[in-house]
């Protein structure tokens, strides 16, 4: 089941996230006999091996009304020691009686590299598309610096940050810093912080969440929260719980500042 709401903050969604938590902890207690196999997320196992995990939710509706929603998502990383690749993308799409609801797309790819036991650089670009926020395209290129504030075989909680180069490409001409434009340019700061936590044997979750101020237009930011909780149902597949939060100070005229998307589903995980 996926559901898109217009305006919830990250903490109405944080229970559903904890839901499947503390289902597979209390059934650990009760039975440990039947704890499924670990599922250990990729970026805590650090073999240089690469490692995939795809995600789908999906329902229909016929009858008196007609819809339909599909979330995909997909993550593909390689870590070792001293660096770490990170390819990932996300597909939502929505229809009632036959008109589209929801269009939206993010795929992004990001490459860190140790400098230290705690530092490291990275570099990295994202292509979003949203078609009910006006978007035909974001490009978004950059890089900075980072700092492993925790990193063991169980948790691991980086902060970072740097510069970025962002191009919009609207549908249709949008009012955009005092001007009627088609297309909007502009640097950005990055400023984040992503965890990954292994909670038991059978449960794992992660999170991230990016703040960028535009360096163009003083006092507009953009912002996404992503995070989500995974219950394993064997060693290759699971039941997941996501929560997707993106925030536009200024967004198009008739557009909401901040989209909220809480999705359930299963997820297959290829090693």
């Amino acid at each position: 089941m996926t559901s898109h709401h217009p305006s919830p903050t990250p903490a109405l969604c944080l229970p559903a996230l904890l839901l499947l938590s503390g289902l597979a902890s209390a059934q650990i207690a009760m039975e440990p006999a039947r704890v499924p196999a670990p599922a250990r997320p990729a970026e805590l196992t650090r073999d240089g091996a690469i490692r995939a995990t795809v995600g789908l939710a999906a329902s229909l509706a016929s009858g008196n009304s007609s819809a339909s929603n599909l979330n995909l998502n997909a993550d593909l990383v390689r870590a070792t020691d001293t660096d770490k690749v990170s390819l990932y993308g996300r597909v939502q799409r929505a229809k009632a009686n036959r008109a589209t609801t929801d269009e939206q797309l993010r795929a992004g790819l990001r490459y860190d590299h140790d400098l230290s036991p705690r530092t490291f650089v990275y570099v990295g670009g994202e292509l979003e598309h949203n078609r009910l926020a006006n978007l035909d395209h974001r490009r978004q290129f950059g890089g900075g610096l980072g700092y492993h504030l925790i990193r063991n075989e169980a948790h691991s909680f980086d902060l970072f940050g740097g510069l970025s180069h962002t191009r919009d490409k609207y549908l249709n001409p949008a009012l955009i810093d005092g001007e009627v434009r088609d297309a909007f340019a502009y640097a950005s700061v990055m400023l984040g912080q992503e965890s990954t936590h292994q909670i038991s044997p059978s449960t794992s979750a992660k999170q991230r969440l990016m703040l960028q101020p535009n360096l163009k237009s003083r006092g507009e930011y953009r912002a996404n929260w992503d995070a989500d909780i995974a219950v394993a149902i064997n060693s290759t597949l699971s039941l997941t719980v996501g929560v997707a939060v993106t925030h536009n100070s200024e967004p198009s005229p008739g557009r909401k500042p901040t989209d909220t998307l809480l999705t359930t589903g299963i997820a297959v995980k290829f090693d």
